[in-house]
């Protein structure tokens, strides 16, 4: 970057009054790390990244934090912090002032925590002798810090599989006040989930958008018992987190490409799956071995994230335009997620990115196996013409049975996390039991992730985060005080994400109502 550049890119942000002072700096702050040398790349692999066939997220030249930080924060409850000269707490009261402390120094890709704890556990042995309204006052004291402290909707915490008097009395909180922040995952166990729970939760969402529920089974299954889903729908291990995300687009690739499906997987493919690899390499590289966070930072001194840990995501973008491309190659008319074929030929794809990826060691990956973690990845606000992750596009969504079974084959691939959003209408509020009946069936059927929300919503579900429908309004001259909204506000423009086809849930009732 040139420093004339850099001069006016700095002055435009000082003097846009429709940011705040910490949306200032950060900004600032990101900017200085676009002025440095990039991590050295081969010639092809500058090429792919200039062009945004793989894409770094715009996320700094010289990474110095991981993108996603996941630290252990029973283990910080339990044993106190050095860094931050916290004993270790006995009330709730000490427990919860911890906390809020110690968010405020969990780094990660947005300078707000990812990862706020799987808080049922976390507090569990504090609220003996606490009754339940006592609870719900706390935790609503806490809950209303949280938004006016950490405002970005991408703070995540999760809950579950199991019942807990502090899963219910969050539920509460989070009808009542129905705040953006923070984001909620409840983890789902067929065997150990009961049904109540999830109708209090599918209540929840009624009133405020959240929380994803997430296929424990399978969680466990990737990453062992002690993972969790951040972010959006991140899914990594507790202790550690994700280096970095790194993403390909498909659609990118397929224009790249002249002929069928299997020239396309035996060579076009490997070759930009390959200069996605090197990227990572690079990055990872750049944040270990020459920005040292893991010799540096408090977490790790302290034993609250491992290296060993982590891993990085390998996220893909716009199957939908490539599958629908590669068919019109070969002279065919299908569409993904609504013709037989063409989602065959998206399970091709999908499972050869996944061979290609597992098959190329990453350094300092152990979290992953040596190898990076597959990721779909829910897009950004400077996409255009290209569909998030592997999910249908926007408006083109099917029948909701059609629409779970064209996108649950993949689910079992993306060990970093995947996911699709359905709209549902007003009649899921009057059948709330089908609702919850729909989530089982959908994690049944290899769903890793079920999200939904309701059309009438005060909420959108953007990728992932949520934001206000009243946030968005004059965003542009007035600001937000969410760091998301800005983001939510270029993805709504550019996809229309409050336009996805609308289901209902009713008796005899399969097809979705169409928009008028």
């Amino acid at each position: 970057m040139e420093m004339n550049e850099f001069r006016d890119l700095v002055l435009a942000l000082v003097q846009d009054g429709a940011l705040g002072y910490d949306q200032k700096v950060r900004r600032l702050a990101a900017l200085a790390t676009d002025a440095l040398d990039y991590p050295a790349l081969s010639p092809e692999c500058r090429e792919a990244l200039d062009k945004r066939v793989i894409c770094d997220l715009y996320e700094g030249h010289a990474p110095f934090t991981p993108r996603y930080v996941l630290p252990d924060y029973e283990l910080a409850l339990a044993n106190g912090s050095k860094h931050l000269e916290l004993d270790a707490p006995l009330v709730l009261d000490d427990a919860l002032a911890f906390l809020q402390i110690m968010y405020t120094h969990v780094p990660s890709v947005t300078t707000y925590p990812v990862y706020l704890g799987d808080l049922d556990k976390v507090l569990a042995r504090f609220v003996d002798g606490i009754t339940d309204e006592q609870l719900d006052d706390k935790l609503r004291r806490f809950w209303i810090g949280l938004d006016r402290m950490l405002p970005d909707a991408f703070v995540h915490l999760d809950l579950g599989p199991t019942d807990s008097r502090i899963t219910r009395s969050i539920l509460r909180v989070e009808r009542s006040l129905r705040q953006v922040v923070p984001n909620i995952t409840l983890k789902v166990d067929p065997l150990l989930t009961p049904d109540d729970l999830l109708l209090d939760a599918v209540h929840t969402v009624f009133e405020t958008g959240k929380p994803h529920f997430v296929n424990h089974p399978m969680m466990v299954g990737d990453h062992g018992p002690r993972y969790a889903a951040v972010s959006c729908y991140n899914s990594l291990k507790i202790g550690g987190g994700a280096h970095t995300l790194v993403r390909l687009n498909l659609a990118e690739v397929v224009l790249r490409h002249s002929g069928g499906v299997d020239a396309f997987l035996a060579d076009t493919l490997p070759q930009y799956v390959a200069l996605t690899s090197e990227l990572i390499e690079a990055r990872v590289r750049s944040l270990v071995d020459q920005q040292h966070f893991f010799e540096t930072n408090w977490l790790a001194t302290e034993g609250l994230i491992s290296i060993d840990r982590f891993t990085a995501m390998f996220g893909v973008f716009g199957l939908a335009e490539a599958v629908n491309r590669l068919i019109e190659c070969e002279g065919g008319s299908g569409r993904y997620g609504h013709d037989v074929s063409a989602d065959q030929v998206s399970y091709r794809v999908i499972e050869r990115v996944a061979e290609l990826v597992a098959a190329r060691p990453q350094p300092y990956c152990a979290g992953g196996n040596g190898t990076a973690s597959l990721h779909s990845q829910g897009g950004i606000d400077l996409d255009q013409n290209v569909t998030a992750g592997t999910r249908i596009p926007v408006g083109e969504e099917p029948p909701l049975l059609q629409h779970i079974a064209t996108c649950a084959p993949h689910h079992r691939l993306f060990p970093a996390g995947i996911s699709d959003i359905v709209h549902f209408d007003e009649t899921a509020v009057r059948n709330p039991q089908a609702v919850v009946d729909i989530i089982r069936g959908a994690l049944e059927s290899g769903m890793r992730d079920f999200t939904f929300n309701l059309d009438s919503n005060e909420f959108i579900r953007i990728t992932g985060y949520l934001v206000r429908k009243r946030d968005l309004v004059d965003i542009a001259v007035s600001g937000a005080r969410h760091a998301s909204d800005y983001l939510a506000a270029g993805s709504e423009a550019a996809f229309h994400l409050s336009e996805r086809a609308v289901q209902r849930v009713g008796c005899h009732e399969l097809a979705p109502r169409l928009r008028r």
